[in-house]
């Protein structure tokens, strides 16, 4: 029997998160031989966020004080691991559907042992303006021919992440890039792959392309590709932190 632990990061989140612990824990079901946790880290919101994951399902609802997704992301991992029975880590945004069958697959390539991590291919719960759905289509490109991983969706193994030091701290958005780099590279090392799955894809919500614009979309993912040292600055990372609406 093995272990693992689905994180999942929430600040301000108390209107998705109910749908994404059912499907977490729907997907959990269909995992056999195993035990499997839900840790939500609540970033210093101000809604209910830790309430309703309470509410929920979760298992666990730590709280990590600095916003900053990094951090909420290895606050998360440091509670998994405090159990060394912990094997795997999987990390899942709070806006975003699991499929059963994406979860299933993540969990066999680590089981195989010829794994070190991987992500998956990302698609929007809502139809996209045309520009924003054609820069998604070029991060899945991206994704899949250099190996790295969506935020949205990133499976470990706990040895892995532990021996790179998990998410760089540094860092206020992008952290799956280059936790992705630094993965490859440990598994390169040791004969292990990094894999990014592409069916089922993970579905995430559109809900930012109502509230940025295209060009918004384009500036930070060329600034995430190319300029990676700007991801440094929480003001060069607004997409990530700011809402200029409110939801409905």
């Amino acid at each position: 029997m093995f272990r693992y632990a689905i994180i999942i990061p929430a600040y301000n989140e108390e209107a998705f998160l109910p749908a994404t612990l059912s499907g977490a824990r729907v997907a959990m079901d269909g995992i056999v031989d195993a035990e499997g946790e839900i840790i939500v880290v609540d970033n210093h919101s101000t809604d209910r966020t830790a309430a309703v994951a309470r509410e929920c399902g979760a298992d666990q609802v730590v709280y990590e004080e600095i916003n900053q997704i990094s951090r909420a992301r290895n606050t998360g991992a440091r509670s998994a691991m405090e159990k060394p029975e912990c094997d795997y880590l999987i990390f899942l945004d709070a806006d975003t559907h699991l499929p059963a069958l994406l979860l299933e697959r993540a969990i066999d390539e680590l089981r195989s042992g010829k794994v070190c991590g991987g992500g998956a291919m990302t698609i929007s719960d809502q139809p996209l303006p045309f520009h924003v759905d054609r820069l998604l289509a070029t991060w899945n490109w991206f994704a899949r021919h250099l190996g790295m991983a969506a935020g949205s969706f990133v499976f470990c193994r706990r040895d892995a992440f532990e021996k790179i030091g998990g998410f760089d701290e540094k860092v206020y958005a992008g952290e799956e890039v280059w936790l992705s780099r630094k993965l490859r590279r440990w598994g390169r090392k040791r004969g292990l792959a990094f894999r990014v799955l592409t069916d089922p894809p993970i579905v995430t919500s559109g809900r930012k392309s109502e509230w940025f614009s295209a060009w918004d979309f384009a500036r930070q993912l060329l600034l995430l590709l190319f300029c990676p040292w700007t991801t440094r600055s929480q003001k060069l990372c607004r997409l990530w932190y700011r809402r200029p609406v409110t939801p409905p």
